[in-house]
């Protein structure tokens, strides 16, 4: 057996699989974050713990000396280990999260030196990533910099707590800390033009000075202290990890066979879409290429939106049907978006039609601005053709055109890549917010690519067991592991005739409404 591990925003959740892929128990443990404005933060130790709670109920009933290797995935937050990263008082919150723009000034200054080591990241940092963060700590909370002997991305640590073990995973350092991993070299000029050059001078030992493949196996497996924590046995193989999205594309895009013509779009909090390619692509506004940061010897091409799950819940919760609509989804044992979805099918009869609902209601979901192709994070939401209709059938019309919102925004990304030299020929979904089969017909009619859906139920926590399975040696390595544990099981096809049309038309519209409230944005800041 073989554990994928996976930390999102909100929970750890933990996975048991056998060789062929086969999800055997799964369980789950709350993570807790504090939210203040711009600032974004959670507690390692709550997280660990989390972790650890989290195998264990996996493995309940289970014989630990069945699991041969564990993987980890997490979202790409920096975690500065018993150190507050932001009010002193409280130094359990020692993690920057993900989504935090708390370093928007320094990710302007960076992105105004237009450095070489940014035409990797589509031309522009994002606040979201680790470089802006770092020069915000060095510069906010000095005697918090100056003190940490290590600064990790989550998944690295969470390795290393597993295994004791510093080295750094190429898909975390690559994707967000600006490592060119097919130089195999941090770019030092980059790190003393930012303000970060101590990093360099110190030969990046706070940052990574070893620097390994996904499924590459670190130390000597679980320590004692990590395997008593999660009941497992000590010298389980530990792999080095994944940030989530990317243990998603792992999951799914070998499914069908041929992972350059599968984009990976794993649809949770937020969106990530992953593209591999088998040479470099340089697509403006789109973070990479990147080498070696999904599966190993290929490039990455990594786009999304900043708000996904999260910017429907957002959307959800404006209108004024949204408690009595609550209730009825918890009355029902559901949570509120399913309950929506399952409603538009109710009233529109067939996936496809549910986009008559919207009419003529439109929305440019970016409450947390454009992460692709625009790299802006001072985007704003966008909704058109709101009426006087407070009923919750008004609020199912809303939730179909934001969901058909984010099906635009990701074609956006596709005929971006597209034009740029990465085309795909189908898309494949994963995590909670794109589980339902609404949801997923919204989105190939929305594209126009087909929306493949793999069998695994849980494909991020897949990809990261795939990562455990070659560390033990199961398998020579993810190129052949991930073809064996992942297989397609259903197929939307995206409808034609007046559906696409009313799509067509409706994308103009998206596109249209995006660029005005740009320009208008813009023009108001310049000189």
């Amino acid at each position: 057996m073989f554990i994928g591990v996976d930390v999102g925003t909100g929970s750890a959740r933990a996975g048991v699989f056998d060789a062929a892929g086969v999800l055997l128990a799964t369980a789950r443990h709350d993570l807790q974050m504090h939210v203040d404005g711009a600032h974004v933060e959670q507690s390692s130790a709550q997280v660990w713990g989390a972790v650890c709670a989290a195998v264990r109920g996996a493995m309940a009933g289970l014989d630990p000396a069945q699991v041969q290797g564990i993987g980890f995935d997490a979202t790409c937050s920096l975690v500065v280990e018993g150190l507050p990263v932001g009010d002193p008082a409280h130094p359990e919150r020692d993690i920057i999260v993900w989504m935090d723009h708390r370093a928007l000034d320094q990710t302007a200054r960076i992105n105004a030196g237009d450095h070489a080591v940014l035409r990797y990241v589509g031309g522009r940092i994002s606040p979201e990533m680790q470089t802006p963060k770092l020069l915000w700590l060095k510069e906010n909370r000095p005697e918090v910099y100056a003190k940490a002997a290590q600064f990790f991305d989550l998944t690295d640590f969470l390795t290393w707590k597993a295994s004791g073990a510093v080295d750094r995973s190429s898909c975390t350092v690559t994707c967000k800390w600006t490592y060119l991993a097919h130089e195999g070299r941090w770019d030092a000029d980059y790190f003393r033009a930012i303000g970060l050059g101590d990093l360099a001078e110190d030969g990046f030992a706070r940052i990574g000075q070893s620097v390994v493949h996904p499924g590459t196996v670190l130390g000597q497996g679980l320590t004692a202290e990590a395997a008593t924590a999660m009941g497992l046995r000590p010298g389980t193989a530990v792999a080095a990890g994944l940030i989530d999205a990317h243990a998603g594309g792992v999951g799914t895009v070998a499914a069908g066979g041929d992972p350059t013509a599968c984009l990976g779009y794993v649809f949770g909090t937020s969106s990530c879409t992953m593209t591999t390619t088998t040479e470099p692509t340089f697509v403006p506004g789109v973070w990479g290429p990147y080498f070696s940061a999904m599966v190993p010897g290929m490039w990455l091409n990594e786009g999304g939106q900043s708000a996904a799950g999260a910017a429907i819940a957002q959307l959800v919760a404006m209108h004024p049907a949204s408690g009595a609509a609550g209730e009825q989804a918890r009355a029902a044992g559901q949570g509120l978006p399913g309950w929506l979805a399952d409603r538009a099918l109710a009233l529109a009869g067939d996936a496809s039609d549910a986009v008559r609902l919207a009419d003529d209601l439109h929305v440019v979901p970016e409450f947390l601005g454009n992460r692709a192709p625009f790299a802006d994070p001072h985007a704003r939401a966008i909704i058109s053709g709101l009426g006087m209709e407070q009923g919750v059938d008004a609020l199912v019309s809303l939730y179909v055109a934001g969901v058909c919102g984010l099906g635009y925004g990701l074609r956006q990304i596709l005929e971006t890549q597209a034009a740029h030299g990465a085309p795909v020929a189908t898309i494949s979904v994963s995590g909670g917010a794109g589980a339902h089969p609404l949801t997923r017909q919204i989105l190939a009619d929305a594209t126009g690519l087909p929306v493949e859906v793999t069998a695994c139920p849980e494909p991020v926590l897949l990809g990261s067991a795939m990562l455990g399975a070659v560390a033990a040696g199961a398998f020579p390595d993810l190129h052949t592991a991930m073809p064996a544990m992942s297989r397609v099981a259903t197929r939307c096809e995206p409808a034609g005739g007046a559906t696409k049309r009313m799509h067509d038309a409706r994308y103009h519209a998206f596109l249209t409404l995006q660029a005005t409230a740009r320009d208008l944005r813009l023009g108001a800041t310049a000189p």
